[in-house]
């Protein structure tokens, strides 16, 4: 028996000449999408694409913005302040929403991006510069975050519509939290171990730190990286293992 959990992909990435990930092979295996707003990544065309496409799937649409960093790919912390940080992030959910509502279908939900997802749920300053953005555009949109951290403590005190995230293609710590990039196995690019943590996560609500230990985990919501090695392997065998419950 099938589970009922929602399965994002951060897409809409490519911008100019630069293709990043394979959103067209990726999209069918995936029940929402957490579209680039072209800070990071993504660019008019592309954004207006990848929201066709989830449309044409019935795929729900969020909003994905990040840092100013095409270089580093929204994966470098910046030192902006906290009035410039809620200013990006109004102009990217702001334009997203826009041109989404402008193809008669509406923003789902807003995930930040890369680093500033990382820094949103460490630093009290950042978390309150997203929150009030999303708060000024549309404080009913439901904003995706990590179970612990400043950002989910701070959307749960300001009453936004929140669904916590796991990782299927991430590695763990025990305590909770996501293994960093640059350390050894922390992208899990087999599509089988990568359907095994999704399928523990939405079956058992648990996770296998990089410990060995066992932690409880809730979600609402599992990510799989549309950048990642094997990535469209990655959510059909996803998509696969929690509908067939195998």
């Amino acid at each position: 028996m099938a589970i009922n959990i929602d399965i994002n992909c951060d897409m809409g990435e490519s911008y100019g000449r630069f293709t990043i990930g394979n959103d067209e092979a990726i999209m069918p295996y995936i029940s929402s999408c957490n579209i680039a707003c072209g800070f990071h990544g993504g660019d008019p065309t592309t954004i207006l694409k990848t929201i066709d496409m989830a449309i044409e799937h019935g795929t729900s649409i969020g909003a994905h913005p990040g840092y100013p960093d095409l270089m580093g790919f929204g994966r470098r912390s910046m030192a902006l302040t906290p009035q410039e940080l809620r200013d990006i992030l109004i102009y990217q959910i702001g334009a997203l929403k826009s041109i989404t509502e402008s193809r008669g279908a509406r923003l789902h939900h807003v995930k930040v991006h890369g680093a500033l997802y990382h820094d949103a749920h460490h630093n009290p300053e950042v978390a309150a510069a997203v929150i009030d953005a999303i708060v000024m555009i549309d404080p009913s949109i439901l904003i995706y975050t990590f179970s612990q951290g400043e950002l989910h403590t701070q959307a749960r005190h300001r009453q936004l519509n929140i669904w916590t995230e796991a990782f299927a293609d991430r590695a763990y710590t025990s305590s909770g939290w996501l293994k960093k990039r640059k350390m050894k196995g922390a992208v899990i690019s087999d599509p089988i171990l990568a359907s095994e943590q999704a399928w523990k996560i939405a079956y058992e609500n648990k996770v296998d730190a990089d410990n060995g230990a066992e932690i409880s985990i809730q979600a609402d919501t599992i990510c799989v990286h549309g950048d990642t090695e094997n990535a469209v392997d990655i959510a059909m065998s996803i998509h696969n293992k929690l509908n067939h419950n195998s």
